[in-house]
């Protein structure tokens, strides 16, 4: 990934009296939220999150933060700090405790559960860990840290304010301000309020909806919206959300009571965070409700919901293998209802619309968000951004979480509340804001790229890779054989051409073959002998005819063998 800021160097040493603020992920993007802090020759981590992929990036899993620039400092690191339990918070944390496993997590009573499941999947089984909520305090030298509630899509969010001897800095997490909550827990303003009066020297706060006007819609509302699509509904309802919305799978449970339907988890990670959930109190199930999903077919079509995974269009989710009518047990009949209740993440569109395509084709009714209330967000729009600067009054804002849009409509809200124009600092991933003397200010930048996870391989794969898997998906592969022998360097056989991904039949470069003959025939008259140089010429003479009649720029193999 190129940088935003080439003009920015390496940042400078750190004042002893000085808080460094690097995100190494979630500024210009939505996911892969990682921020680093620095102060006194410590660092700590406020959350480490994952980016999903988008086409352009075939093969790939998962999209890390780059660690490069901590990874000589990994012994400094007091703590990592879960703001809340989504994937774009938390999904990268396994990969930094591989690199050292006794790094401290801190989170909530739900976020640490959730990440516990990730660490038993990646063997990790010395890791500390601290259990906090809203109002608790920890120390962790040079951090003093303070939780604050705030409402999310999820439950036990926090955000966390940061006392150091630079200064006192807010980082709201995800948040959102929902008065009418599903779990009757709201963001605690109050905090905020007093937070302020002590003086908030800088505040990092969720980009996501600052370009969104008013308000965000309450959950409450969806709740009549579920009770309709329930009630009008014949036939087997499938709802899919995302694994960790504990709120919108309630809401789900309950309209299922209501209309006598049972409830079946589709997909790992929803049977996994829903039974973690309920074992901790934050999903209430009545008994009988919930039935294994392995015994759907025992139940009528009428008396079934399921909750399933996909609402992204994730190609392996289960949502997606049903809409491609390939999932093992869940096959969509003429009449069945599906809702979507998840909002789009940028990038995803494509890949969502054509699992509502393959879902329409079944015969399905499709309820989203485009043609039904099923979805509400979990971030605060501007009128509930502007509430928060006017309470917290800071001194330096720093957007945080969002793409680069998003990021820019926040900074203008914070200027309208008063806050000063040269003290808003609109940074993305990589650079460096240093907070000195009360004024933060942009110094520098470092590294940081995309580090992709393909399999078992992480960070392996760089963007020339990539770029030859899109190369093979888009202009086809062509192959050339040719043998010469090892003491003349004369053409013995071939070459044999074979191509993959064109529509013409392989005798269509029978008119490049003499071309190829010629040209490996003038390298050696010119000295030419080495296989590799004999290679190239092939590639470029097969590239320009191919480019020339055929207007395809295809991956070329060369292949020379000595007989």
């Amino acid at each position: 990934m190129s940088h935003p800021h080439p003009e920015l160097g390496a940042p400078p040493a750190l004042p002893d009296d000085g808080l460094r603020v690097i995100a190494l992920g979630g500024l210009g993007e939505i996911g892969r939220n990682m921020t680093v802090f620095e102060h006194a020759g410590k660092l700590l981590v406020v959350d480490c999150g994952v980016l999903f992929p988008e086409d352009h990036q075939p093969g790939v899993d998962l999209i890390l933060p780059d660690f490069s620039a901590i990874r000589d400092r990994l012994d400094d690191i007091v703590a990592i700090v879960l703001t809340h339990g989504h994937e774009d918070h938390i999904g990268g944390v396994p990969y930094l405790l591989r690199e050292r496993e006794d790094i401290p997590v801190v989170g909530s009573r739900l976020t640490l559960a959730l990440v516990d499941s990730k660490l038993r999947e990646h063997r990790l089984k010395n890791v500390p860990k601290y259990v906090v909520a809203e109002d608790e305090k920890l120390s962790l030298a040079p951090f003093d840290l303070e939780f604050v509630a705030v409402n999310h899509s999820i439950p036990d969010a926090l955000a966390v304010a940061i006392r150091t001897s630079a200064g006192l800095v807010l980082h709201t997490g995800d948040f959102k301000m929902d008065q009418l909550p599903l779990d009757g827990r709201i963001t605690d303003l109050r905090a905020f309020a007093r937070l302020g009066e002590a003086g908030v020297d800088l505040f990092l706060t969720d980009s996501t909806n600052a370009d969104v006007p008013g308000f965000t819609t309450t959950e409450r509302d969806i709740s009549p919206v579920l009770d309709r699509v329930f009630a009008a509904s014949r036939q087997r309802i499938i709802t899919a959300c995302f694994a960790s919305h504990v709120h919108r799978v309630q809401q789900i449970l309950d309209a299922a009571v209501k209309h006598g339907r049972k409830v079946a988890y589709i997909g790992r990670s929803m049977v996994r965070n829903m039974q973690i959930a309920r074992e901790l109190g934050y999903l209430d199930v009545p008994d009988g409700v919930v039935v294994d999903g392995r015994k759907i077919s025992d139940y009528r079509p009428e008396e079934l919901v399921l909750v399933s995974t996909g609402s992204q269009g994730e190609p392996m989710a289960a949502l997606s293998r049903i809409a491609a009518n390939s999932h093992d047990s869940v096959r969509i009949e003429p009449g069945d209802t599906v809702v979507l209740a998840s909002s789009l993440i940028p990038g995803n569109e494509n890949a969502v619309y054509r699992v509502i395509d393959g879902l329409t084709r079944l015969g399905a009714r499709v309820v989203h968000k485009g043609n039904a209330l099923v979805h509400v967000s979990g971030h605060a729009s501007a009128g509930e951004l502007l509430y928060c600067y006017n309470i917290v009054r800071p001194s330096n804002v720093m957007p945080v979480h969002g793409e680069v849009r998003h990021l820019h409509a926040n900074a203008a809200l914070a200027r309208s509340t008063g806050v000063e124009h040269d003290r808003v600092v609109i940074a993305e991933d990589g650079v460096v804001v240093d907070l000195v003397d009360g004024r933060a200010k942009v110094t520098g930048k470092v590294d940081c790229g995309y580090v992709y996870v393909d399999g078992a391989s992480v960070g392996d794969i760089t963007e020339s890779e990539l770029k030859d898997r899109r190369i093979l998906g888009e202009e086809g592969f062509i192959s050339v054989i040719v043998v010469v022998d090892s003491s003349t360097g004369k053409l013995i056989s071939g070459p044999e051409i074979k191509a993959r991904g064109f529509a013409e039949d392989d005798s269509v470069f029978a008119d490049v073959v003499p071309l190829i003959e010629q040209a490996l025939a003038n390298a050696v008259s010119d000295g030419t002998d080495d296989t590799h140089q004999l290679q190239q010429v092939i590639r470029r003479t097969i590239g320009r005819w191919v480019s020339g009649k055929l207007r395809r720029r295809p991956m070329i193999v060369p292949v020379v063998l000595e007989a």
